[in-house]
């Protein structure tokens, strides 16, 4: 069954407009017609990923988290019909008060860590092992076409198992949303901040989300705002643990998250043709680059990796 004829089941007649996506196959459409608009989300290539939407909508709603409404849903055709949040997000406004909308998504991510994280599953070792993996793989073996000596496998092994210790160092057991992000955080005309984009979610470390926000690829925050509304987070929440501790936990779980992002950014380039994607890796390295700077057992790999050869882009 195509889009369009279970749109029809559904007494919809209206045409289709296509919308960006995501970096998945989920395609995305808005439907606008006699004074109503809804989003159509079309995940026939990827059907396994609509229960798992379904089901952490509900979750999220539960904790008062905005998501949008699901209005119908087919998970055997892989279909879903949704509330329409519109054109405005997060990152279409940041220019105008950096701050205070950074504040706001971090209060919603104080209530969306609330959430129910019973049966995702984990953001553990091997996890987080596997994505750093993706780097080699994608970024350094396909992309930059490097492979690695026994001294450089070294060199990164140390590294990931420093980066690692600190990821799993941290509050664990928290919803994750895994790419929150300012592209991924709407602007509703009521004016409350909506969450898309949440069924990949898993139950991993306390900073994951705020570092994702905060050193979001697509922008360059500098890094005493940045601090700042890190522990800003860090207060909102309640943790404990001192400024050093908390800003460590989140220089190391960003630093994960960029390592991987490396990897995903070449692969959706070389295996899905999304090549706009590779545009965002020199923003990755500068953040990889910073943090590592900061640490003397992690100065190695940051020096190595910004220092490989560069690549067109096109």
């Amino acid at each position: 069954m195509t889009l369009n004829a279970w749109l029809e089941t559904l007494g919809i007649t209206v045409t289709p407009i296509p919308l960006a996506g995501d970096a998945s196959a989920r395609r995305y459409y808005r439907l606008r017609g006699q004074g109503v608009s809804y989003i159509a989300m079309d995940a026939s290539r990827l059907k396994e990923s609509v229960a798992p939407f379904v089901r952490l909508n509900k979750t999220l709603s539960a904790a008062k988290v905005r998501v949008p409404r699901i209005y119908a849903y087919d998970v055997e055709q892989g279909f879903v019909l949704l509330e329409d949040f519109g054109d405005i997000a997060l990152a279409d406004r940041l220019e105008e008060d950096k701050k205070t909308y950074y504040r706001k998504a971090l209060d919603t991510l104080a209530m969306l860590q609330r959430a129910d994280s019973n049966g995702l599953p984990p953001y553990d070792e091997a996890f987080l092992r596997f994505e750093m993996g993706l780097m080699e793989e994608w970024y350094l073996k396909k992309y930059l076409q490097i492979s690695i000596d026994t001294s450089t496998r070294s060199m990164l092994d140390t590294a990931y198992d420093t980066v690692i210790r600190e990821v799993l160092s941290q509050p664990q057991g928290i919803f994750v949303h895994r790419d929150y992000h300012s592209r991924n955080l709407m602007l509703p005309h009521e004016g409350t901040l909506g969450v898309i984009d949440y069924q990949d979610a898993r139950s991993g470390a306390l900073t994951y989300d705020a570092v994702s926000l905060l050193r979001d690829v697509y922008t360059d925050n500098d890094e005493a705002t940045v601090r700042d509304l890190a522990l800003y987070f860090r207060d909102k929440v309640g943790t404990e643990a001192d400024d050093a501790t908390f800003m460590r936990w989140f220089d190391m779980t960003g630093l994960q998250r960029h390592i991987k992002i490396l990897g995903v950014f070449a692969r959706l380039a070389l295996r899905d043709g999304k090549r706009g994607y590779l545009e965002d890796i020199p923003q990755t390295l500068r953040y990889i680059a910073r943090v590592c700077a900061r640490y003397d057992d992690l100065e190695a790999m940051g020096t190595w990796l910004t220092r490989l050869p560069k690549k067109d882009i096109l």
